[in-house]
């Protein structure tokens, strides 16, 4: 039999840790961007606040921080899990962590794409989206499918990845 405890009361749960999620993410933001000024940190605090208030109001908004905080979760212990093992095999600097730039991006790629469809999914929008693309019975829709993901795929690819121009070096260099 298990026990609720105060950390897994509701309102714990649908209204202060999303409130002190929003608030810390937002405040953040605002002190890294310094959008309202250098060293204005009560300023900042002030409007993350009420954002995280005006956030916290709205039951629909909470419900699906609620939903997306397992899926951020997993992923955060994926990504650190990944990292500890790059970094014992496959760093060649003892100062610094640093990925190839492909490695990086295809990590923002997949990262993307796994962050739309945890969205799709904690918004009720994932079954409308599957439907849609795979499950009218339509043979062609599937392969109509699959070659606009192609596509975007390429057009992805040719836009992320460096070309050389006529100095010979790569533009990102």
């Amino acid at each position: 039999m298990a026990f609720e405890t105060i950390l897994m009361h509701a309102f714990a749960v649908q209204i202060i840790y999303p409130f002190l999620l929003i608030f810390t993410l937002v405040f953040a933001i605002l002190q890294k961007s310094k959008i309202l000024g250098d060293e204005k940190k009560q300023i900042d605090a002030l409007v993350a606040f009420s954002i995280a208030l005006i956030t916290v109001a709205f039951s629909w908004a909470t419900n699906i921080i609620t939903s997306l905080m397992p899926f951020l979760a997993v992923s955060v212990v994926i990504l650190l899990v990944f990292m500890i093992l790059y970094g014992f095999v496959g760093s060649t600097s003892e100062k610094e962590f640093s990925l190839p730039k492909r490695v990086q991006v295809g990590i923002v790629i997949i990262a993307g794409i796994a962050l739309i469809i945890a969205v799709l999914v904690a918004t009720g929008q994932w079954d409308k989206v599957h439907n849609a693309l795979f499950i009218n019975g339509n043979p062609t829709n599937l392969f109509s499918n699959v070659l606009l993901i192609a596509i975007i795929a390429g057009a992805l690819i040719i836009v992320v990845m460096p070309f050389k121009s006529s100095g010979g070096k790569k533009k990102d260099e």
